[in-house]
């Protein structure tokens, strides 16, 4: 009986660990820097009509991709990563508010900045593709609205950002009749809840931060989408 016992509770430990390491795994891959690339690069080649590249080759489509990742993920990391180094950040994981405060304020300077070079004639890209400022306009909301309420309560960027990109393809999907949108949103809603649960699992964030996350990043890509686009 004690050894039936003994069994139990290391095979609870066994799966504990887990699911701990998948939670840590899906918190890793849908990192919110990462979100921006991640949804551009279904855009840019399943629907680019939508975004008004369709005519571009898939050499230009990728540069294009590659620009967006550099500006919303690469440089954004490597200042985090910088003021970690620095001792102004404590965590990289940024666990307390106080660590959250500064990456939070300077990643919504980065992404305004991108935004405005792609949706205003800053440069020959504004003239290409207006439409990516648009929806880059949309995550810089999110990002910024965060970075506020970061002030004072810890807010899930993670649900912000799945949630975001649900909301810009269910936006588009509904306001340009692309049916082609239909899998990834699919996938992408049962992503959501995954993730979701992987950030309660790990203690990350309150249900209450989980679900306030979910619905910022899903009531602002949608409503710029439908209204904007």
């Amino acid at each position: 009986m004690i050894e039936e016992q003994r069994l139990t509770e290391d095979r609870n430990l066994k799966t504990g660990k887990v699911s701990i390491t998948l939670a840590r795994a899906l918190s890793v891959v849908f990192h919110p820097l990462l979100m921006p690339t991640i949804l551009f690069s279904i855009l840019l080649f399943r629907t680019p009509a939508v975004l008004g590249v369709d005519t571009f080759t898939a050499t230009f489509r990728l540069s294009l991709l590659v620009l967006i990742g550099i500006s919303t993920f690469i440089i954004p990391a490597c200042l985090i990563y910088f003021m970690h180094r620095m001792g102004h950040v404590r965590s990289l994981h940024m666990d307390e508010l106080r660590d959250r405060r500064l990456p939070y304020f300077l990643t919504a300077l980065l992404y305004t900045t991108t935004t405005l070079v792609f949706a205003f004639r800053l440069s020959p890209l504004s003239d290409i593709a207006p439409e990516i400022g648009i929806v880059l306009g949309s995550i810089t909301v999110s990002v910024t609205l965060v970075g506020l309420i970061s002030l004072f309560w810890k807010i899930s960027a993670h649900s912000v950002g799945i949630s975001g990109m649900v909301g810009a393809l269910l936006g588009m999907a509904i306001k340009a009749s692309e049916m082609t949108l239909l899998h990834p949103l699919l996938l992408l809603i049962v992503l959501a809840g995954l993730l979701a649960s992987a950030r309660l699992h790990l203690n990350a964030h309150t249900p209450a931060q989980v679900s306030a996350g979910l619905a910022l990043g899903l009531v602002v890509s949608l409503l710029t989408v439908m209204l904007m686009l």
